[in-house]
């Protein structure tokens, strides 16, 4: 091999030496690849050509054959951004790095997401190379710290505007003259009265469009500081040469522009200090959630009550939380008695009854009863930060249709420089030849009305506050692409139990004896099954004595089958009896009243024979139908997914007006039928639980989760509804509909004001001042114009 690179992959799923093996053989007849794999280390050591193959290649092979490549993910906060130019800058160094797999930069949140193989490149290494891009970055800090770090920012983008604007406003008088003709003092055009004000304007205040253009030019960039720096120092240096002209000449009448730029660095700093304003109001979601949560707890030690910041909160404490009080994290009730408002995570408003054993929730209100509780999960571990993290990285992932803006965007700023060199040759030696002040004037123009600050913010500053507006509601979308894939949603297919219905099944009617009941209940108790749950409940409230298990099986999509006190119990459906050659000729009939009922009925055998025939129903939610009217009225085909026998699931599908039906559906097949739909061309979503759907959640095109923001159901979809609400999914389609139509309205504004405002200027129709309030005003607009989706009704 010629020049090589060394690689360090940690290997995930190997189980044994014949793993190990396989993979050392796969990577070894790759071309140009050496590698040693090794079993007890979890790790591969890899030399391999750069020029023939790609640690990429690598990590896909070692994938493709069945095991996983262990990554890591940091997030970073970075410092130094002005517009899209920078963040498409760091991203293309960081993505070229070694040992990174993916990194996205988000301009709006200031923030990088970056995967990386731990065995080729460290975080430190990752921040020193966005230093020698030219910009800074450090670990993403606390919430709090974070918005401490803006107010700081704020204060002093506020400061340098208050100064420079002070500065600007008597060379901004002179410009009144030229526009106007009105009398001012002389003083007021004294070249060196200008000098003296707008040289603080040019090399103190705009100091850091220098620093920001030689730092993206020495690392073969440029971004919207260098139009600024050119544009301004120009103006500057052009009206330094005049003034100095008049030295020994005090008839020479010279031609200033120094009001030009330091108006215009006034105005650029202006439209910054509004953008950074309004951008502050977009983490609101964020800021919000965090709000929700308690700043203290009661924890019991040596018998007594000790008040301590929740941070400080371990797994296993004993916690004491009274009426009216939060809890503080995640836990179980070890004593007392009470109920809790968990509307905040899920949505429900009635008080949720809570004994002991009962699960608790952190940041949700204890109503009344004064309880003692243990911590079960404490800081980023619990509920509230699994969301709060999840509605961060939907806020700092990028959208598909961004992609488009920032292909642009890298282009942008050396095309208009190009063009800006243009107009002053065109105009110099054609439209006024030899006259070299309007054709400055002009170029200038072109420099700073030209700005790609507002493509980058188009994307992003939407999917903020979008995601942010969500989350408000209880949904939570897990990234940009998702939030974008679902206005594309054609068809949406819901499971029947815990999705339409309840998920709580209660027993209706019972055919049999005390000792079919007694046999029922006693093999039911072994199963997980919602329907069992009722039937052992049901059993209870008749005062059934249960009876020992001797052996248990769970036959899915059929029933059960156990052995109770030596006898055959069978539980089940029309095929598992068949399947045992049990006699249910004469019972169909009542079988299937119950199933058009939309029951579900299940019969029961003992050793070999009919004893009995159960009937269970879950109810619907009540806002099912109107849910389910509201998809249909947003031109989505609604298909009910069950277990349940064609019967049962159409008088189900009936009730809430549901026109399509796939029935008798096995767990493991619910993602074959998710393809069938996705087969005929169309978008699907899956809706579920987030456990047993998990399969069909990530085979649809949209996996949405109903749970109550359980780490379960956020990691399986890509859409998380807190709580059962089924009126929340018509609303997630809903705001990614008016997303997408806000990202389209920024995108055309910012392509728009461009591809406009740049000819306007290059025929000399705008005087550079004009020119650098609409470049400055047309981030301003993107930013105001996505914040409009705070108040998108739902």
């Amino acid at each position: 091999m010629s020049e090589t690179n060394h690689a360090t992959l940690g290997i995930t799923g190997m189980t044994c030496a014949a793993c190990s093996n396989r993979i050392e053989k796969t990577l070894n007849k790759m071309d140009g690849v050496d590698a040693q794999v090794n079993l007890t280390t979890e790790k591969a050591s890899i030399d391999f050509d750069p020029g023939k193959t790609s640690l990429d290649d690598i990590s896909k092979k070692i994938e493709n054959i069945g095991y996983g490549v262990l990554t890591e993910k940091v997030d970073l906060d970075v410092f130094g951004m002005t517009c899209a130019a920078c963040s498409n800058r760091i991203e293309k160094v960081l993505n070229k790095q070694a040992g990174v797999s993916n990194a996205t930069v988000n301009l709006t949140t200031e923030s990088a997401m970056i995967e990386y193989n731990p065995g080729m490149v460290d975080v430190d290494s990752l921040i020193e190379k966005i230093k020698n891009t030219g910009y800074d970055a450090k670990p993403k800090a606390e919430a709090e710290e974070k918005q401490t770090h803006k107010e700081k920012e704020l204060q002093g983008k506020k400061l340098k505007l208050i100064v420079s604007a002070i500065l600007s406003a008597p060379l901004l008088v002179t410009m009144l003259v030229h526009l106007f003709h009105i009398s001012i003092p002389g003083i007021f055009m004294n070249p060196w009265f200008q000098f003296a004000l707008a040289t603080p304007v040019q090399f103190i205040i705009g100091w850091q469009f220098y620093v920001g253009a030689y730092k993206n030019l020495r690392n073969g960039g440029a971004n919207m500081d260098v139009l600024v720096a050119l544009g301004t120092s120009a103006a500057y240096f052009y009206s330094l040469y005049e003034a100095v002209k008049t030295i020994g000449h005090p008839a020479y009448m010279p031609h200033l522009y120094f009001e030009t730029s330091a108006v215009l660095i006034t105005l650029i700093l202006f439209g910054k200090y509004l953008e950074a304003k309004a951008k502050t109001q977009t983490t609101n979601a964020i800021s919000e959630l965090l709000n929700l949560q308690a700043k203290e707890a009661r924890v019991v030690k040596d018998g007594k009550e000790v008040m301590i910041p929740v941070e400080e909160v371990k797994v296993g404490d004993h916690l004491i939380v009274k009426p009216g009080e939060k809890i503080p994290v995640d836990g179980i009730v070890v004593k007392g008695k009470t109920s809790v408002d968990e509307s905040m995570l899920t949505g429900e408003s009635i008080p949720i009854e809570k004994d002991p054993g009962a699960k608790l929730i952190g940041s949700t209100i204890n109503k009344n009863g004064s309880i003692e509780m243990e911590a079960i999960k404490v800081g980023k571990d619990t509920a509230l930060a699994s969301i709060v993290k999840v509605v961060e990285e939907a806020q700092g992932s990028k959208a598909p249709i961004q992609r488009l803006a920032d292909v642009i965007s890298g282009y942008f700023v050396p095309i208009v420089i190009g063009i800006a060199v243009v107009t002053f040759a065109i105009w110099i030696l054609f439209v006024e030849p030899g006259q070299f002040e309007p054709a400055l004037v002009a170029a200038i123009a072109v420099l700073v009305i030209a700005c790609p600050c507002a493509l980058g913010l188009a994307t992003p500053t939407s999917i903020m506050v979008g995601t942010g507006r969500a989350a408000e509601s209880g949904i939570l979308f897990k990234g940009g692409e998702h939030l974008e894939r679902t206005h594309q949603l054609q068809a949406i297919v819901l499971d029947k139990t815990g999705t339409i219905t309840k998920g709580k099944p209660e027993v209706t009617d019972f055919y049999g004896d005390t000792e079919a009941l007694q046999l029922l209940a006693s093999a039911e108790k072994g199963s997980e099954h919602p329907l069992a749950g009722a039937i052992v409940a049901y059993a209870t409230e008749n005062d059934i004595d249960f009876v020992d298990v001797e052996a248990f099986n769970a036959i899915p999509g059929h029933g059960i089958q156990a052995e109770i006190a030596g006898k055959q119990v069978l539980v089940g459906n029309r095929k598992l009896m068949i399947d045992h050659q049990v006699d249910i000729e004469g019972n169909d009939e009542k079988l299937t009243e119950f199933e058009t009922e939309g029951k579900t009925a299940m019969l029961l055998a003992i050793d070999g024979m009919y004893r009995g025939i159960v009937a269970v129903a879950d109810t619907i939610k009540e806002t099912a139908p109107q849910a389910i009217k509201e998809l249909k009225e947003q031109g989505l085909e609604v298909i009910m997914l069950t277990g349940d026998n064609e019967r049962t699931a159409e008088a189900i599908a009936k009730q809430v007006g549901i026109d399509h039906v796939i029935a008798q559906v096995l767990p493991e097949e619910k993602a074959d039928k998710v393809k069938e739909i996705q087969a005929q061309g169309k978008k699907v979503a899956m809706v579920g639980d987030g456990v047993n759907d998990a399969p069909a959640l990530v085979t649809a095109d949209i996996g949405i989760a109903i749970g109550t923001g359980t780490e379960v159901a956020i990691e399986a979809a890509d859409v998380t509804i807190l709580g059962g609400e089924l009126l929340l999914i018509p609303k997630a389609i809903k705001i990614s509909h008016a997303t997408i139509r806000n990202i389209r309205q920024n995108l055309f504004w910012a392509f728009g004001y461009n591809t406009a405002g740049i000819p306007v200027a290059a025929i000399g129709l705008l005087a550079p001042w004009i020119a650098g309030a609409a470049m400055a005003l047309s981030s301003v607009s993107v930013v105001t114009n996505s914040l409009r989706l705070k108040r998108i009704k739902l």
